[in-house]
């Protein structure tokens, strides 16, 4: 089966299984962000080995469970863990999940990560909006891809009208919000502290192992995205705490509620 029927066939798998469902924005939580899929309400849950085109996934934090219900009054569609390029080696490991969601007629996809900071202003435990991305390693989920339409426009790839509409919900909220550029990274091994330099002067404020190839497969099929970072570390070389997963994790966990407040907040300010 190639990638488009198996697309297709699982959009028709979850819309037998979600019936009358037709949630227009689907969240796709990275380390961290875990506990905003427990406040979904009237769930309907689909691990994602039962979905041909969802990938097998193996980081801890990341669950490989889609959940379709309500949070805070809006229907939603939630990703509970994502496929990383380090992983595999290839930068496409979501491409079956995010056409998916397309064929089933999401228009909106917000997504979120644990990343480092590479501000010394940013500290671990707070939120920043993504307004723009580097893709380091200029590694592209649509290698091997053919048409003209694999050409894709980033120039605006995280939609301006929805960052306004969240910087509105953080304020309302009374939650600070940065915001900046995230720097996407193979890994999995942490960045050396030569690299972080490199990074800073590149101007990105957040480092992070995700997010890019998702951004570049939602825009290949049209959908609009949002992203946020919570900063679980600083970046080598900015203190001398040495980095881990498992330091990632503790952290996310400590602010993951506020971070839920938020996301719940932005998903109800959305207009789409």
């Amino acid at each position: 089966m190639n990638e488009a029927d198996a697309a297709q066939r699982t959009a028709a798998l979850l819309k037998q299984r979600l019936g009358a469902r037709r949630p227009r924005i689907a969240v796709l939580l990275g380390s961290g962000w875990s506990p905003l899929a427990a406040e979904v309400e009237d769930a309907v849950d689909v691990p994602y080995a039962e979905l041909p085109a969802f990938p097998a996934l193996a980081v801890g934090g990341h669950t490989g469970l889609l959940r379709a219900g309500h949070l805070g009054g809006v229907d939603v569609l939630v990703l509970a863990g994502r496929q990383h390029a380090y992983e595999t080696g290839r930068a496409d490991g979501m491409k079956g999940a995010i056409r998916t969601l397309a064929a089933l007629g999401v228009q909106v996809l917000v997504q979120t990560n644990a990343a480092g900071s590479l501000d010394a202003a940013l500290r671990p435990g707070e939120l920043m909006l993504v307004s723009d991305h580097i893709n380091v390693p200029q590694q592209s989920p649509l290698f091997g891809e053919s048409g003209d339409d694999r050409f894709v426009d980033l120039s605006a790839a995280y939609d301006p009208a929805l960052r306004e509409q969240a910087r509105f919900a953080a304020a309302r909220a009374g939650i600070v919000l940065h915001e900046g550029v995230y720097a996407w990274v193979m890994g999995p091994q942490f960045e050396t502290p030569a690299e972080i330099r490199m990074l800073q002067s590149f101007g990105a404020q957040a480092v992070g192992m995700s997010t890019v190839p998702e951004t570049i497969l939602a825009r290949h099929t049209g959908l609009r995205v949002l992203a946020l970072s919570m900063l679980t570390n600083m970046a080598a070389g900015m203190e001398a705490r040495p980095l881990s997963h498992a330091h990632t994790l503790a952290t996310a966990a400590d602010a993951s509620a506020r971070a839920v407040q938020l996301l719940v907040a932005v998903l109800q300010a959305l207009e789409c």
